[in-house]
């Protein structure tokens, strides 16, 4: 197998089981069916992954495309140590309450450090990115 540059080594990656986490914090698993020049993926039985402390919850997406500016890791799974995970799978109702829960005391902690900042006289600026949205 000779070494391909770019994306087009992610030809040896077509039909296998992928992990890949977006820019804006979210993790997908699918099989990659399809990539182009600028590395857009298309992905069959495609699940987000939402990870909340020691346990999971996956949301079936079905096919999904990929922007390939929006792809910060991209993986193979290895079929024999999923099964073998610590983490506790969980209903996709019971995941979105313990995330937004999780939300609510990140955005807690961020509004007493700016009233303690602001308490010493310092200025303190919230960084708005993606996972804000």
């Amino acid at each position: 197998m000779s070494y391909l540059s770019g994306t087009a080594s992610l030809l040896y990656e077509l039909d296998k089981k992928l992990m890949v986490l977006l820019r804006d914090g979210r993790t997908l698993i699918g099989y990659l069916r399809s990539i182009d020049q600028f590395a857009n993926l298309v992905l069959h039985k495609t699940i987000e992954r939402i990870h909340v402390g020691k346990r999971y919850g996956d949301i079936p997406r079905g096919i999904f495309i990929v922007r390939g500016e929006n792809v910060i890791l991209l993986g193979e799974i290895d079929l024999d140590r999923e099964e073998g995970t610590t983490l506790e799978q969980v209903s996709v109702e019971e995941i979105l309450e313990a995330q937004r829960i999780e939300q609510e005391q990140k955005q807690e902690q961020e509004r007493l450090r700016a009233k303690a900042l602001k308490e010493r006289g310092l200025a303190y600026h919230l960084d708005i990115t993606y996972e804000d949205y």
